[in-house]
This record gives structure tokens, sequence and C-alpha cells, in this order.
């Protein structure tokens, strides 16, 4: 009963990820430094991730669903890396970063090269590797949540109070996806609203701050 609203949700929440990696990519085209490519490839993964599942919804392919977890963890794990490199740049921190850059595509390179055992096999993931996946995703947006409600309070602004408001919301709609793998019951159909609900409302969190940060930014370095 929920394919049909799954599949719109899925293509939305792909096509609104994609259209912040629109925004989240013009730090680092301006400044080239490495530090900013994690939120633009998290944001991309996200989006990638949606791609998969309504694809699922098309044409199941047995174990194509672990791509779309793994897709989705490795995001959360980008995103909280750009924060942790948030300080200001030196040369070691910016090595740093390029060679944690680097570790993270190959571990998402070798993860994916496991979980294309199932799919050729026609195996499905064990769900306890599913839910590890989940929960170190939730992991990492509890870590994002957490910096970035900080950094607030050391500077409150506007901008600086959407931003954690927006990684809550999705940790919410994150944490709704352990709850609907552990209980198919009554706690499914809560969550799956739920999550849907929280998840667009941080999407628009998010492509609010970035229209009021990056496009202004543009408007101001465009020759008038």
């Amino acid at each position: 009963m929920y394919e049909a609203p799954r599949f719109v949700v899925e293509v939305i929440s792909a096509t609104l990820y994609f259209i912040l990696v629109k925004y989240m990519i013009k730090p680092y085209t301006l400044t080239k430094e490495v530090r900013y490519l994690g939120l633009p490839l998290g944001f991309a993964f996200l989006g990638v991730s949606e791609v998969i599942l309504a694809s699922q919804i098309i044409q199941p392919i047995t174990g194509l669903n672990g791509f779309s977890v793994a897709s989705r963890t490795f995001a959360f794990v980008f995103v909280a890396m750009t924060y942790f490199f948030s300080k200001e740049p030196s040369s070691n921190s910016q090595l740093i970063w390029s060679i944690t850059l680097s570790l993270l595509i190959v571990d998402l390179a070798a993860l994916s090269l496991v979980l294309i055992a199932p799919a050729i096999f026609n195996l499905e993931v064990p769900t306890s590797f599913s839910i590890f996946l989940r929960g170190l995703g939730l992991f990492f947006l509890g870590y994002i949540s957490i910096y970035t409600l900080r950094e607030h309070a050391k500077k409150p602004a506007p901008t600086t109070f959407w931003i954690p408001l927006g990684f809550i919301l999705l940790s919410i709609s994150q944490y709704s996806q352990l709850i609907r793998i552990v209980d198919s019951g009554y706690a499914y159909g809560f969550a799956f609203v739920g999550g849907l609900v929280t998840r667009f409302v941080g999407l628009a969190v998010f492509l609010y701050v970035a229209y009021r940060t990056f496009h202004r930014l543009s408007e101001k370095e465009t020759p008038k």
C-alpha cells in the first residue's frame, strides 16, 4: 500500500538533494579547498540513495538496497568530516582532509564490491548489517547536530540556528528507518509517515539556508 507514495517521495527527495548539491558546491568552486567537498559529496550520495530506492520500487533487484543504505551512511560520514575539518585551514589540516577523503572513497568502493556479491547471487543483505549501517549513519548525524548546535551557541544567528535544526530533523528521519526495520506492525506506519514529514521539513530548512547563503553570495559577486 505504500509503494506508489514511496516512489513519489523518493523521486522528490532525490531532486531536492541534487538541488542542494548545486548550492553546496559553490564554496569549493570559489576557494578550491578540498575541505568544502564533503557537503556536496554528502548530499549527492543522499540523492543517489533515493534514486536507488526509487528504482527498486519499479524493478526490484535483490541486494541492491544495501547500496542505498551504504550510500546514505557514507553521505553522513562525508558531511561529518567536513564539519570536523571546518576550522581555519592549515597545510596539515588540508593534507589530513585530503587523505581522509581518499580513504573514505576507497572504503566506499570496497564496501560496494562487498555488497555486489549478494546482488550477483540473488541474496539479501543481512538485516543486522543494514541496522549497523543505519545506526552508524545516525551516530554521525548526532555528531553533526551537536557540533552545529555548539557553533550556534558560540555565535547565535538565524542561519546558524536553522542548520542544526535541519540535521536534527534528518536524524529523526534516520531513526524512523531503524524502527521500520525492527517493527513491521503499527510502529511501521507511524515511523513511515513521521520519517517522511521530518525528512521533507529538514530538506526545506536546508533549501532555505542554502538559498539565503549561497544565492545571495552569488548576487554579490555578479558584476553590475
